[in-house]
């Protein structure tokens, strides 16, 4: 059994979770307490009903999640919210969640992690967001079809249909980049133009996105926000299970995007 105080500050330390900027509400870090002691941690891509639930079932004092309780506007904890809340504390589950800080790690980041399930080679980081970048890039020289067939066999099994724009038979990818989650917005989109990025690989983003990466000779391909971002939390466990030798359970909860 570890304090819980000693869990968080590890992973504080590890995520530079104070020094990374987020979305203002995303409160990364500690957001739940336990009565102060883990035994067991379980880990999530999502804060919901269903993990906790599942937490519970594993027999874990901690839950590890991407998406944490917080996003949005301040809200009345009534209905879902309190029905999460209630039983995280009725059974003692304190909650941590990372979000950006996660995103970019470079051991145990969704991106660095995404790359290396891949077979790609990060040289460079990738993603503007304020005063950091997110994702990762790199050069290559393979069919962008047999690329495409990799983030297939990783997205699959997890539940997403892979979808990419048009991939021409004889094309291939040399300049490539990550981005997990929702990462093909506009302003990623140009980002990859003006770096020379002929293929980028995402979680999902909106219809425009392909419009405007097909005009600007971009393939994109979409592996799903979940799928991309279910290697960060393992990641975190097993680096818990190393420093803390805590047993450690993945809960799988796809949402099919």
């Amino acid at each position: 059994m570890i304090a819980l105080a000693d869990c968080v500050a590890h992973l504080d330390a590890l995520l530079g979770t104070a020094q990374v900027p987020d979305y203002d509400r995303a409160l990364n870090g500690l957001q739940l307490s336990n009565d102060g002691t883990v035994s067991r941690v379980a880990v999530a891509v999502d804060f919901s009903r269903a993990s906790v639930a599942r937490a519970v079932d594993a027999g874990a004092d901690l839950l590890l999640v991407h998406h944490g309780m917080f996003w949005g506007a301040p809200h009345p904890i009534v209905g879902v919210q309190y029905d999460r809340l209630r039983l995280a504390m009725e059974h003692n589950v304190a909650v941590y969640s990372s979000h950006l800080p996660l995103d970019l790690h470079p051991s145990v980041g969704n991106n660095a992690l995404l790359a290396q399930q891949l077979g790609l080679l990060p040289t460079a980081s990738f993603g503007r967001y304020k005063t950091i970048e997110i994702g990762v890039r790199g050069q290559a020289d393979l069919h962008t079809e047999d690329l495409l067939a990799r983030v297939r066999a990783f997205a699959q099994p997890l539940g997403t249909h892979v979808v990419s724009t048009p991939v021409p038979a004889d094309r291939r990818t040399r300049a490539w980049a990550i981005i997990t989650g929702a990462g093909a917005s506009s302003d990623t989109i140009r980002e990859a133009q003006e770096r020379a990025i002929d293929t980028l690989i995402v979680g999902e983003g909106p219809h425009h996105s392909a419009v405007d990466a097909e005009e600007r000779q971009i393939t994109v391909m979409y592996a799903g926000h979940y799928a991309t971002e279910t290697l960060g939390v393992q990641a975190l466990a097993r680096e818990l299970e190393r420093t803390f030798s805590l047993p450690w359970t993945f809960i799988h909860l796809p949402t099919g995007l």
